[in-house]
């Protein structure tokens, strides 16, 4: 194993991720997650996020430290997500990287977490092919970036103009009365169901839509045909068909989100395409990339489930490929930015 030893810090949402990479060897990937605090709200509660971070970070680096096998005073650099993300739940993790870098007098790299959702596929497959395409799909965001280098530079091409779809899905979980988390719920709900049973509609897939918007996504409007579908059938005293409406809705999301990226992929020239995030780990979207990308001539490159949820391994991989390509380090008095756009990689 060569390359620098980095450790990780992933605190965006509700995940504590802790991961430690040697240049793009995985050595750990420990996560807590506080989705079961939020379950009961039916989404992210941020003050609760950011209390559970408070309480699992430490447990955590211990965990990942053992898990690597290594002394803390052997890393070679600290990266850390400084945004997008909850406010509260960024600074948890910024400010124990900054007191970890402070103490054991090691370089801090304050990370974009969506561009860690690509670094962290060098672990899983090796290099990047340059210029590549990334599907980026969680709760919070649904993006295409042509990726360029994935230490210096990263275009968003096109993103969610409303929901998205990790968010439609913990919508529609609620509607046909199933847990959050959504996706895992539907999914499997999906199993058993005809996604063809219901015509739900594919947002921003119009001619006109696609002049202005053919990159970017919308799944307000198929949510909201989903609640109407629901409302209907309820006022006329007929059973929800669950599974029907689940596999329909899924089918629309999968149909958008693959249809956009291997278009994407064709209009930039891009012969390989990346996924990742949290939805990143759905069945059928993993279906239908598949089947599209080998029919369009695209190499698709797919995370194993546990590395595309949020997780230390990913902050860990992009900063281990931003000192590799001799990035300055961040300031100690770095700040968090909940908004922090895909093109600003390190801080």
């Amino acid at each position: 194993m060569s390359g620098p030893l980095i450790l990780g810090i992933e605190s965006s949402c509700d995940e504590t991720g802790v991961g430690v990479v040697r240049g793009t060897t995985l050595l750990a990937n420990e996560v807590a997650s506080s989705v079961a605090e939020h379950v009961r709200f039916g989404g992210v509660v941020p003050e609760v996020a950011s209390r559970a971070h408070l309480q699992a970070l430490l447990p955590t680096l211990r965990r990942a430290q053992e898990t690597a096998g290594i002394d803390l005073s052997e890393i070679d650099g600290i990266a850390v997500t400084a945004g997008p993300g909850l406010m509260g739940a960024l600074v948890v993790g910024l400010a124990a990287a900054k007191a970890l870098a402070f103490a054991l007098d090691k370089p801090l790299y304050g990370v974009n977490h969506l561009a860690g959702h690509v670094a962290v596929d060098l672990v899983e497959h090796g290099p990047l092919p340059q210029p590549c395409l990334a599907l980026l799909v969680s709760g919070g965001h649904t993006s295409l970036l042509q990726v360029d280098d994935v230490a210096r530079s990263i275009t968003e091409l096109g993103s969610t103009i409303d929901d998205a779809a990790g968010e439609a899905y913990d919508k529609v979980a609620r509607l046909l009365s199933l847990p959050y988390p959504g996706g895992p719920h539907i999914d499997r709900a999906a199993a058993d169901g005809d996604p063809t049973a219901i015509a739900f509609p594919r947002g921003l897939t119009s001619r006109r839509d696609l002049e202005r918007h053919r990159f970017d996504f919308s799944f307000s409007g198929l949510k909201t045909s989903v609640a109407r579908y629901v409302e209907t059938a309820e006022a006329e005293g007929r059973p929800v068909p669950t599974a029907d409406v689940a596999a329909s809705f899924q089918e629309a999301v999968c149909d958008v989100l693959s249809a956009k990226a291997i278009d994407a992929c064709a209009a930039t020239g891009a012969t390989d395409l990346l996924i990742g995030g949290g939805v990143a780990a759905n069945r059928r979207l993993r279906e239908l990339l598949a089947e599209r990308a080998a029919a369009a001539g695209v190499r698709l490159r797919t995370p194993p489930p546990v590395l595309c949820t949020d997780n230390g391994a990913m902050i860990a991989a992009l900063g281990s490929a931003v000192v590799t390509a001799g990035l300055p380090p961040s300031p100690l008095d770095l700040g968090a930015d909940s908004r922090l756009p895909v093109s600003r990689i390190c801080l």
